[in-house]
């Protein structure tokens, strides 16, 4: 993914809700299945990492990502962006 794709990506991001909150229970396979589910209806899915939960964003954003097979599009303090083409996408790539 390139500087420009990760822009863009970022910029429809910013206009869709936070859909999930990860605590502190941290990253449970449930969390991982809920984002797996979630990438394969949106393409594109934004959570935020709350402040009782005691891992790095970074490290739960590649976790995230090498689990649900996605990229990381962007890591902005508590709040993680990834992004998964579907088998018929619907958000175009520049």
């Amino acid at each position: 993914m390139n500087n420009k794709e990760r822009a863009y990506l970022t910029g429809l991001a910013a206009n869709e809700p936070t859909i999930f909150q990860l605590g502190k229970n941290g990253l449970t396979p449930e969390f991982t299945a809920a984002i797996d589910e979630a990438l394969a209806a949106r393409e594109l899915v934004k959570f935020s990492v709350l402040k009782n939960c005691m891992e790095d964003p970074h490290e739960i954003a590649d976790t995230v990502a090498g689990r649900t097979r996605s990229k990381v599009v962007r890591v902005i303090g508590r709040k993680i962006i990834l992004y998964r083409p579907a088998k018929e996408p619907k958000i175009k790539l520049m």
